[in-house]
């Protein structure tokens, strides 16, 4: 992994932002994984499944591309890399609304989810103003 931080990172809201999503993200999918892992009675399984482990990787992912930002020293680059998890995030939030038409009681947590969601574009452009 990256041994060598920024110092401030670790205490930066977006950071700590994008952990608490991963930590809510994977909750949900547990939760959801219980009820969409059953075959239909066709014998097929749920595609849902596969959107919930979606929002878990994407959330994974929220924490290493800040960290790619914060070293990056190109400025062309920097903002390549800002563009970049401006579109996982939307991605995410497009995989949060996708689970929720899906047909378990864990959707119930998905808007908990995409309201931390929404906070962390508020942080992300505020933090991308700074950089």
């Amino acid at each position: 992994m990256y041994y060598n931080l920024p110092p401030h990172l670790p205490k930066s809201p977006i950071y700590q932002k994008a952990l608490d999503i991963f930590d809510l993200s994977q909750n949900i999918s547990i939760y959801l994984r219980d009820d969409l892992s059953y075959l239909k009675h066709n014998g097929e399984e749920d595609e849902n499944i596969y959107v919930s482990g979606d929002i878990v990787q994407q959330s994974v992912s929220l924490g290493s591309e800040i960290i790619k930002v914060e070293l990056e020293h190109c400025k062309e680059k920097k903002h390549k890399q800002l563009y970049s998890l401006k579109r996982l995030t939307n991605r995410l939030y497009r995989n949060c609304i996708k689970l929720e038409k899906c047909n378990s009681n864990g959707k119930d947590y998905l808007p908990i989810l995409r309201k931390e969601l929404k906070v962390f574009k508020k942080l992300q452009n505020h933090w991308a103003l700074t950089l």
